[in-house]
């Protein structure tokens, strides 16, 4: 900063320091403002949901072991259906683990098919309705 020799030049300091202070506290104002807003718990939990399903490898992760779930509650049904006995109901829980790991662990190469087969099979309904018309 430089010397200040005179009154002129001092009125003029003051002034621009003024000013500056003036554009410091209202970015801070607005700084503030934004924290506090980020700071709420429903501002939280909304960015950490967005953050959470914006994630590709966890949305590949969370198909991969639904679709394992799911192959291997169907799998489990469709061994034992509706019986009782105690050893079928075992088999049918090792056959369901079983199952479950299998899709999980190879879940992007059984995903990409069962998209391509429910694409074919939407795509020849749309094209027997396209004939008809």
């Amino acid at each position: 900063m430089e010397k200040i020799t005179s009154a002129k030049a001092l009125r003029a300091a003051i002034l621009q320091l003024e000013a500056q202070q003036l554009t410091q506290e209202r970015l801070l104002k607005e700084q503030f403002a934004m924290t506090y807003e980020g700071m709420k718990p429903v501002n939280l939990i909304k960015r950490t949901f967005k953050e959470i399903f914006t994630s590709s490898d966890l949305k590949d992760g969370l198909f991969g072991v639904a679709l394992g779930l799911v192959a291997g509650h169907l799998t489990k049904k469709a061994a034992v259906g509706s019986s009782h006995n105690p050893l079928k109901q075992l088999l049918g829980a090792f056959l369901e683990l079983a199952v479950t790991n299998v899709v999980t662990k190879n879940s992007d190469g059984i995903g990409s098919k069962v998209i391509n087969l429910i694409q074919d099979y939407l795509n020849k309904g749309k094209v027997g309705v396209e004939a008809e018309e």
